[in-house]
């Protein structure tokens, strides 16, 4: 566990990322009264988070290689600049314990759990194993990783198929194939392992009994390190594309409220057990057709779509980051006070959805999003911009929130047909079919729902 005691005070904080997650911590510092220094890249000398922060220094580079990635840069300027805290955000290295482990050993405050945390829960054949002790249910799979095929394939058999195969580091869809038999299981090893050494420099695979209609539930947790935990209602990912997230929404439109009692349940369980320090995500799936529902994984992060869980209970999760750094107690939530209802966050990409979510990059001509009640954006977006291609595509954030969920759509059907984004191709229009196809009314989707149900654009 941290001594909070020991804990020096926050005072400048390097913030170590880009984009809409940088411009938002940087505004969390300020309203907390703490300085801020930004890192860009060559790229990025014109983005919004290097005009707001007190200080920014260019890192290098486009390549995040040379830039966001690079550890050695980032703790060079962090010293230099006399910060003592460093708020890594999602992506980059918001996930990686050699890069936590290097803050502490220079004196600087990782906002985020231990190194050792990160290491364990970053390791999902570990993860699996640590979840299992504190009584949250794991999906049946493989007791550890591997990286020769013949030896997963003997231990395939008795898992069962169809078998989802997953990199035991990272995240974000990288590494993963599916094996619908002994058959195909090799190549899909093949592959699987190929594009984990390459994203992640890690090709250990380990085997988890594949499951292809299912709901993705994930519950918001706090932990002050100190064994202690708050966890929220939970949030809905089930609308993703490659099993990347394209929608989320709260709470789950398919969880009653004896199952939520019990993901919080669990959720609180494995957050307290390891004595989770910051924000994190304990994820979750769901079989509808069995009421069954299994621990995939816990993100030792801020998720990208944590808004939805914002609007619902009036936190603050990333001034909660940074507060709990800095010794403070979690906060609590009052039901009679949160504005509770249901909340519903769409990504806003430059991509092609029309020619199989291709990147767009390019310079954003129009940019005119829409303003109103319970609708709020989150992005470091501007007109005249130009959208890089070095980095996620992701250029905004729609939250829309209502009553119940029927006031959540009919706010987002409003607000997306007046969203004006022109010069690069976007995800917009997608969306704005989104909310009106049937089984999403309906809640008739799962994970692979866009791949096998929804009609491609050329239907």
């Amino acid at each position: 566990m941290t001594d909070t005691a020991a804990r020096p005070r926050l005072s400048r904080v390097l913030i170590a990322n880009r984009g809409e997650i940088a411009l938002r911590a940087i505004r969390a510092c300020r309203a907390l009264g703490l300085e801020t220094v930004a890192v860009y890249s060559v790229a990025d000398a014109d983005q919004p988070h290097v005009w707001a922060a007190d200080r920014a220094v260019c890192l290098g580079p486009a390549p995040s290689t040379q830039s966001y990635l690079s550890i050695p840069s980032i703790l060079h300027v962090a010293i230099e600049t006399s910060c003592n805290a460093v708020y890594p955000g999602y992506g980059f290295l918001a996930e990686n314990a050699a890069f936590a482990k290097a803050c502490a050993d220079n004196g600087l405050k990782f906002i985020g759990p231990s190194v050792e945390v990160i290491q364990t829960m970053g390791d999902k054949a570990r993860a699996r194993e640590m979840a299992r002790s504190f009584g949250v249910p794991v999906v049946p799979g493989s007791e550890g990783v591997f990286t020769d095929a013949d030896e997963a394939a003997a231990v395939a058999k008795d898992i069962g198929f169809p078998m989802l195969l997953k990199a035991r580091s990272g995240g974000g869809g990288r590494g993963m194939r599916i094996a619908e038999n002994m058959a195909g299981f090799s190549e899909a090893f093949a592959q699987a392992a190929r594009e984990a050494e390459a994203a992640f420099g890690d090709g250990a695979i380990y085997l988890e009994r594949f499951f292809p209609r299912v709901r993705h539930i994930e519950v918001q947790v706090l932990g002050d390190g100190q064994g202690n935990s708050l966890q929220m209602d939970e949030r809905d990912c089930s609308i993703q594309r490659r099993h990347q997230k394209l929608v989320e929404e709260s709470p789950s439109p398919v969880v009653n409220a004896a199952l939520r009692a019990q993901l919080l349940d669990v959720s609180g369980r494995l957050t307290r057990g390891i004595a989770y320090e910051g924000a994190g995500t304990v994820e979750f799936i769901f079989d509808e057709a069995s009421g069954e529902f299994f621990f995939i994984e816990m993100n030792t992060r801020i998720q990208v779509e944590h808004p939805v869980t914002e609007m619902r209970t009036g936190l603050d999760l990333v001034q909660a980051q940074i507060k709990i750094a800095a010794g403070e107690p979690l906060p609590s939530l009052d039901p009679d006070t949160m504005p509770g209802g249901h909340a519903i966050e769409f990504r806003i990409n430059a991509e092609d959805w029309m020619r199989g979510f291709t990147p767009s990059p390019g310079r954003l001509e129009t940019w005119l999003p829409p303003r109103g009640e319970g609708i709020r954006l989150d992005t470091a977006a501007y007109q005249g911009q130009r959208i890089s291609p070095f980095y996620d595509s992701m250029i905004a954030k729609l939250i829309v929130h209502g009553s119940d969920r029927n006031e959540a759509l009919a706010r987002a059907r409003d607000a997306l047909s007046g969203f004006r984004c022109e010069g690069i191709a976007n995800t917009i229009g997608f969306h704005r079919i989104l909310v009106d196809e049937d089984d999403f009314i309906a809640n008739r989707v799962h994970t692979r729902w866009i791949e096998t149900a929804l009609p491609s654009p050329s239907d």
